[in-house]
């Protein structure tokens, strides 16, 4: 294991946890964490664990979001500017700055097979990275040979759950700040599950047109998740996890409408949002769909 540090392609400065295993292999996954996260988590460090056991390298990085609250650091043009970032502060769409760069790091150490894979927010991020490369044809896209998504959830739709009847108080609440031009300042506590700033409860709570593709509903066509061309495995729990829907209906509800050939999708039971006890059976079987799907490339 090894401390990795890159920018993000937008000159933010990041670091990672590379786990290598003892057979030189061009195989990794590229692990994204989700809100208020690390790349430290015993849940990272199992799979990791099982990856290296066979053959698979593992990167798991600290994205702009890490944290609640923390100074980010951005090199451009031998300049170098400090923000604040951390989950309080972070724009959920610029995790497609932070994912392409760690995908370029990982190309220039030479892996070729790389399988995006994330948690909660993290998810989102992967999803929301994936769609952006295939419209714009990167060829990046070509690398990524995976897609594992872990707890993908409807954040616009759990925010209003959350609040209840409080949602407009509270983004109304938002807007008047905006109007004073203070989205730096904090929402109320009751706002949100953590501290956050008016800029990204707005992201999640208003300007979520670009993020709101997780729509477990009977109508909903999941549009985004059915662009996912490379091999999809998708897991939730049964234990307080963020989801509406029992987790076996929901499993049934996403199995029906994706159309991916090569698709993973179920749940693990007696696991909840972050497997926690649970972190052995989720590497196995996140293991297990890599290893299927090597053997096809």
């Amino acid at each position: 294991m090894k401390v990795i540090y890159f920018l993000a392609t937008d000159g933010i400065k990041l670091d990672g946890l590379l786990y290598t295993s003892e057979n030189k292999t061009e195989d990794i996954i590229l692990s994204i964490h989700g809100m208020g996260s690390n790349c430290m988590k015993k849940r990272e460090t199992t799979i990791a664990k099982l990856a290296n056991e066979n053959s698979i390298d593992y990167f798991g990085f600290n994205n702009r979001g890490s944290e609640l609250v923390k100074y980010t650091r951005r090199y451009t043009e031998g300049k170098r500017e400090k923000n604040l970032g951390g989950t309080s502060y972070e724009d959920v769409l610029e995790g497609y700055e932070d994912i392409t760069g760690a995908i370029i790091k990982l190309k220039e150490l030479g892996y070729k097979n790389i399988y995006l894979q994330g948690h909660s927010l993290g998810c989102t991020k992967i999803v929301y990275t994936y769609n952006e490369l295939k419209e714009e044809q990167d060829d990046m896209l070509s690398n990524i040979k995976g897609v594992i998504l872990n707890s993908l959830i409807d954040i616009p739709k759990a925010i209003k759950v959350y609040l209840r009847d409080s949602f407009n108080k509270y983004l109304e609440y938002a807007e008047s700040k905006e109007r004073e031009n203070k989205l730096q300042d904090m929402m109320p506590r009751e706002a949100f599950i953590h501290p956050i700033s008016v800029k990204s409860f707005l992201r999640y709570a208003r300007d979520n047109k670009e993020i709101d593709f997780a729509k477990y509903g009977e109508d909903s066509e999941l549009i985004k998740l059915n662009n996912i061309d490379v091999p999809l495995f998708m897991r939730w729990g049964n234990d307080n996890e963020m989801i509406t829907q029992k987790a076996d209906e929901l499993v049934d509800l996403v199995n029906n409408i994706i159309t991916n050939p090569n698709k993973d999708i179920d749940y693990i039971d007696g696991a909840n949002h972050s497997y926690d006890a649970k972190e052995d059976e989720l590497a196995k079987q996140i293991i297990e769909f890599i290893n299927r799907n090597r053997e096809s490339i």
